[in-house]
């Protein structure tokens, strides 16, 4: 079933989202080489509590009933999402996304970054670049009185016009007093089809993209999921609202752009 939000449910949210945007700035400070997924981890938690909010993902189960072990998801190169944080050191030209969620005043905050770890290889910078454009493309197509596909067509365009895969199984979702609610909104899918998009409705879109075959695979631990052909993915997530006829972006990027743009 599918919830519309009030104008005040709609800033509640918006409030869990902006410490996300926070909280994907904290690990932007220190990602390195050398620095360890488990490290992040532990500052996203000390930092989402700290600030009186709750990490949503630690102990969400999975399908199996498996609780997630970490506070966010730490997917490096070829592993698309729900990378387990662990003491593996981040190396010189790794991708890593980070993806966080918060659950602050009763409404959850989702959004995923995907950071560069020193030197990175142009092909992979630009998979970067277009996963991001992929994702801003989709938000614009979320409009009142536009439906469900033309998001998902738009975000498919644009990431299979450079060459890259569109992974399939795995899509964004609509979000609110919980995480994951109706609908699902696919990164892929025809224009014109698919629900009518109306004010109040609040979703996740984030394009998850690989820079090879789409195909992927589920690790024996039954939560990272990685490419079959093991080339990078990328994945980039915005919390969004539509909001007087078109997209309000709940979440935020500025705090992060802001930081990689002084190291560049």
């Amino acid at each position: 079933m599918i919830t519309l939000k009030t104008e005040d449910e709609i800033e509640l949210m918006r409030q869990a989202n902006l410490l996300v945007g926070k909280t994907l700035a904290e690990i932007a400070k220190v990602i390195a080489p050398g620095v360890t997924t488990r490290q992040l981890d532990t500052l996203a938690e000390t930092f989402i509590r700290d600030n009186g909010a709750e990490p949503t993902f630690k102990g969400c189960p999975n399908p199996y009933g498996q609780p997630f072990p970490g506070s966010i998801c730490t997917s490096v190169n070829d592993t698309v999402v729900h990378g387990i944080p662990d003491d593996t050191p981040l190396k010189d030209g790794d991708i890593i996304s980070v993806d966080c969620g918060t659950l602050l005043n009763g409404f959850n905050g989702d959004s995923c970054y995907t950071f560069c770890v020193g030197e990175v290889a142009p092909e992979v910078k630009h998979l970067l670049k277009v996963t991001k454009e992929s994702l801003y493309l989709g938000i614009e197509a979320a409009k009142a009185g536009h439906r469900l596909g033309d998001i998902g067509y738009t975000v498919q365009q644009h990431a299979e016009e450079a060459g890259y895969g569109v992974v399939r199984e795995l899509v964004g979702h609509g979000i609110g007093h919980e995480m994951h609610e109706d609908p699902m909104v696919p990164n892929y899918g025809r224009r014109g089809s698919g629900i009518l998009l109306k004010n109040g409705l609040c979703i996740a879109i984030e394009p998850m993209i690989t820079m090879g075959d789409k195909a992927i695979f589920m690790m024996p631990d039954r939560w990272t999921i990685k490419t079959r052909d093991h080339k990078p993915a990328a994945h980039f997530e915005h919390t969004i609202a539509i909001h007087h006829g078109k997209a309000d972006i709940l979440s935020s990027f500025r705090e992060v752009e802001e930081i990689e743009s002084k190291r560049a």
